[in-house]
């Protein structure tokens, strides 16, 4: 495939010595090491996948990164997204992440988007660039800048990682297939689990970010062949992966603007409100066990029937079924904190409204239920 940027200047002695591991690659050399340096590369997310990328692509020469992240660092980022440090717990990712990038090469120019890319302000930034990388977490975003970039005739390289699995792929609508036609419909809220519900496995962020920036030296530089029209997919736990080979849908609709993603994916704006404030909070298996281990007052109620409890109970829980709960059995009002559990969540969820409708102003469900908390405490559940 015919390189997507033109080469810049002849390099200085000094970068061809930073460089000289690379140009000696064949079918490499100066010529490609000049289209890294003028390539203007857009990546979008600065969490685990763009804290593995946009290193190596700082490492590889790419001499214009923009990061498009609005995220703040926190510590549970810390163990998968390497980028950032203690030091820098509470500041943007987009600060982070640049600093990195200048402690590996001065020369590369960073441009910080600290924003959430949005139809309303995606094409005006994608302007500026010649490849976009989308390393997001949700699928709002990734079907925004699918649609983007084939509006703007850029390719795009996207990767996504859940627990053991990971996926990348390339879409470039000017040579074969798109997001839309491996997903052309995106799956129900209900059916997403997010990295913060369902864990991801911190050395999967390097090996899938890895695999993005190798695609994006690629189709820069004209060297091999990008993954378009195929999918890699990984599986750390067994260290297998596979391809799986996809083609562009004949009858799609055509992109032709954008639209509201949220809405597309069953997030619907109109309803956001109501929902938000219906919405009971969530809290995950690790949240609860260090709420545990560091001693802060918390009720922790199961909300299953007896029967149920007999073959595992989180240690120190109290036992109120569902119904009784919603007859006034539970802890009183200003009692303090609360978590309730049941064996997934359906119920928990419906007795975390109970409580608050009975006037409980600290109260939460155990997202996962106690399958999710024997997983990360098995030592804590009493059978």
């Amino acid at each position: 495939m015919h390189p997507l940027v033109e080469p810049g200047p002849p390099l200085a002695a000094e970068r061809i010595a930073r460089f000289s591991r690379q140009l000696m690659l064949p079918g490499f050399g100066e010529l490609a090491q000049r289209r890294l340096g003028a390539a203007r590369v857009l990546v979008v997310g600065a969490g685990g996948l763009g804290s593995a990328m946009v290193p190596s692509l700082a490492g590889a020469g790419v001499g214009t990164i923009g990061i498009a992240d609005d995220d703040l660092v926190e510590l549970s980022n810390l163990h998968r997204q390497t980028s950032h440090g203690v030091a820098d717990l509470g500041r943007p990712k987009v600060d982070s992440l640049a600093e990195t990038v200048a402690a590996i090469d001065s020369e590369c120019r960073v441009v910080r988007h600290r924003a959430r890319l949005t139809a309303a302000n995606i094409r005006e930034i994608l302007g500026g660039y010649d490849l976009v990388v989308d390393g997001s977490d949700n699928f709002p975003t990734r079907y925004l800048t699918n649609d983007a970039a084939a509006l703007a005739g850029v390719p795009l390289v996207w990767g996504a990682i859940l627990r053991f699995h990971g996926q990348v792929g390339v879409a470039w609508h000017e040579h074969g297939p798109g997001y839309r036609d491996l997903f052309p419909v995106p799956p129900t809220p209900d059916e997403v689990l997010s990295c913060e519900l369902g864990g991801v496995l911190p050395s999967l962020c390097a090996t899938i970010g890895g695999l993005m920036a190798t695609e994006v030296v690629k189709i820069i530089t004209g060297i091999g062949e990008p993954l378009l029209g195929r999918v890699t997919t990984i599986d750390a736990l067994t260290g297998r992966s596979r391809e799986i080979a996809y083609t562009a849908i004949a009858d799609a609709p055509e992109i032709t603007s954008l639209i509201d993603y949220e809405r597309f994916c069953g997030l619907d704006p109109s309803e956001r409100a109501a929902t938000d404030a219906s919405a009971v909070t969530a809290m995950t298996a690790a949240d609860l066990l260090g709420r545990l281990r560091d001693g802060r007052a918390i009720t922790v109620v199961d909300v299953r029937e007896p029967a149920e409890a007999e073959f595992g109970r989180i240690r120190d829980s109290v036992l109120v079924p569902l119904a009784a709960l919603a007859d006034g059995a539970g802890p009183e009002p200003g009692s303090g904190p609360v978590v309730v559990y049941c064996e997934r969540d359906v119920r928990s969820r419906r007795a975390a409204r109970i409580l608050e409708d009975q006037g409980h102003t600290d109260v939460a469900y155990l997202a996962g239920g106690i399958a999710s908390f024997a997983a990360v405490a098995g030592e804590l559940v009493q059978r």
